[in-house]
């Protein structure tokens, strides 16, 4: 007996990272519509015909929470059965660092009234969403410590604590401070610049600056 093919809707999920007050958070969407209506979210969307995933992505970012020029990459496929209440639904899901979402907020008739939540805040979320930033999570710790992709949460200027403050907000761990200083730094990925930090009662610290914007593979630096 030949078996009926099954064609199942395809959504596209982002989980939106920054720092918060040093702690990890995510960007949330509260949900207009049914399913899960005045739930929080992960800002998502149907795939348009023609669509990448990744352009969908960036639309969907775009278009329900206002950001847009953000770092990005493809995470996983969730497809567990039930996931959706509406039937069979695939969500591929992307993973975004972002220093600071709302300075590249511009606002669309769609936008979802985008939040910025600390990971130890969120409570349960519509879909399976609660899942996807657990994984997401795991993902990303894994990732900081063989790339610069945490330097996407950063500002182009920095010192090198802020640095530091980034990587122990993921890990959700204290590192020691000499160590990390002498591992970055004899990692040639960072330059120190001519200025310094202002306002601050302690004494003024160096700024540095990225050698390569661009997030790549390095050996290990925690």
């Amino acid at each position: 007996m030949k078996k009926e093919i099954q064609t199942p809707g395809i959504t596209v999920d982002i989980v939106v990272f920054t720092i918060v007050n040093d702690e990890l958070s995510v960007l949330l969407i509260n949900r207009e519509n049914q399913p899960y209506k005045n739930m929080y979210a992960l800002p998502g969307g149907y795939l348009h015909t023609g669509e990448t995933t990744h352009e969908a992505a960036v639309r969907i970012l775009a278009e329900k929470a206002g950001v847009t020029n953000v770092y990005m990459e493809q995470l996983y496929t969730f497809d567990t059965k039930g996931r959706d209440p509406r039937g069979p639904v695939f969500s591929v899901t992307y993973v975004a660092l972002v220093s600071s979402p709302f300075t590249q907020v511009k606002d669309t008739s769609k936008i979802e009234s985008p939040e910025i939540t600390p990971i130890s805040k969120i409570k349960k979320l519509a879909f399976d969403h609660n899942l996807i930033i657990d994984y997401a999570i795991k993902r990303i710790r894994a990732k900081i410590e063989y790339t610069t992709a945490a330097f996407s949460l950063l500002p182009s200027l920095f010192p090198i604590s802020q640095l530091q403050s980034v990587y122990e907000s993921i890990l959700g761990r204290k590192l020691d401070k000499r160590n990390f200083r002498k591992k970055i730094e004899n990692l040639g990925i960072i330059k120190a610049t001519k200025k310094k930090t202002e306002g601050d009662r302690q004494r003024p610290a160096v700024l540095y600056s990225f050698v390569d914007k661009k997030v790549i593979e390095t050996i290990k630096i925690i």
